[in-house]
């Protein structure tokens, strides 16, 4: 008797204990702790500003993801990626860049967009008034003129091309002093080593050392377009396509048109016209 009423009193603890379990194991209640997801952008070195400020507005609405950035020459970063280089996006500073990973299957299909535009400006120290517009680039006074690497940078290309549409690329050739990205040129010249430098009008406008001597017109180069992408060898291929579709939003576009690229009027909200 002793042992049928032990027997009955443990089967009733069994199936309490098993009751338990299987209500924790279909509990509805969501599940508030997220997994973290880890991109890696790599984006051309005149995004580097913009994109901070960027990256601190879309974490306010994704806390859970972490972005961190490789800036560099869009060519030099191109060249990272065919190597296997670990990214998830890519921003470049041209289109050509972007063609070469596309034509070799390393985008991720129907993820490609453009973020913004950019104009090309001759900068040259703020307390200079040797050099006020291009033509003066071949006076003897000019020694040093700052220009990226035409083979890697973007805004090297962009500026020989400016250089020989206007017929004194050849005159000035001895002078140009060759930099590995963008704010290498901006460097150079806020430092006074060069006395003049061809960036893009963001980067003139983020620094109080440099002033526009003169911009360069539309029609004396290829336009200066930003195309962007996620990469097929992503590791976080959603919450990259996330990212890229937010880079398109109004509170993006309104960041990068504060930084002053060129954006579509239409997805930046009026209060930031």
């Amino acid at each position: 008797m002793k042992r049928r009423q032990l027997f009955a009193t443990l089967s009733i603890a069994v199936a309490s204990l098993l009751l338990t379990a299987g209500l924790r194991l279909f509990d509805p209640s969501p599940v508030i702790a997220q997994s973290k997801a880890n991109l890696l952008v790599s984006a051309a070195a005149s995004l580097k500003d913009a994109m901070a400020e960027i990256k601190t507005v879309y974490q306010q609405s994704k806390p859970n993801v972490n972005i961190s950035y490789n800036f560099g020459a869009s060519g030099a970063l191109q060249q990272q990626i065919e190597q296997g280089a670990p990214a998830d996006v890519f921003i470049s500073a041209a289109k050509k860049q972007m063609d070469a990973l596309e034509q070799k299957g390393l985008l991720l299909a129907g993820s490609r967009a453009n973020l913004a535009n950019n104009s090309l400006v001759l900068v040259v120290p703020s307390n200079s008034t040797t050099v006020t517009n291009f033509n003066t680039l071949t006076d003897a006074k000019v020694k040093k003129i700052a220009i990226g690497e035409p083979r890697s940078v973007p805004a090297g290309q962009y500026g020989e091309q400016v250089l020989q549409n206007l017929n004194i690329l050849q005159q000035v050739k001895p002078k140009l002093v060759y930099a590995n990205n963008v704010r290498q040129v901006l460097a150079s010249v806020e430092s006074g080593n060069a006395d003049a430098g061809l960036v893009y009008a963001t980067d003139a406008k983020i620094s109080n050392k440099v002033k526009v001597a003169v911009v360069a017109s539309e029609k004396s180069h290829s336009p200066i377009v930003y195309p962007m992408a996620v990469l097929k060898s992503s590791k976080n291929p959603d919450a990259a396509k996330e990212f890229v579709k937010f880079l398109s939003s109004s509170p993006a576009q309104a960041v990068l048109k504060k930084y002053g690229f060129i954006v579509q009027a239409s997805k930046v909200p009026a209060t930031t016209r």
